[in-house]
């Protein structure tokens, strides 16, 4: 994966932390508890995700009839004096 932030990129683990990482996660819960841990993301990876589509949804007709609101009238409805 490349990332062309510098900003980004050094936050972003690579092989060796990542490795470290897991050891600890592994060290801390178990290796009983790991399955349980990695379904409860999933699930929530999952919940987010749809979450974000239903937000998404619903403000796509409104920003369109906010834009139609918006167009200007026709010149004759101006007043003319």
């Amino acid at each position: 994966m490349y990332i062309s932030s510098p900003l980004i990129a050094g936050l972003v683990p690579g092989g060796w932390e990542l490795v470290v990482i897991l050891f600890i996660i592994l060290l801390l819960f178990g290796g009983a508890k790991l399955p349980q841990l990695a379904k409860g993301l999933g699930q929530s990876i999952k919940e987010f995700k749809k979450a974000a589509k239903e937000d998404d949804e619903p403000t796509k007709p409104e920003a369109k009839a906010a834009t139609e609101a918006k167009k200007p009238e026709s010149s004759a409805t101006h007043g003319s004096n």
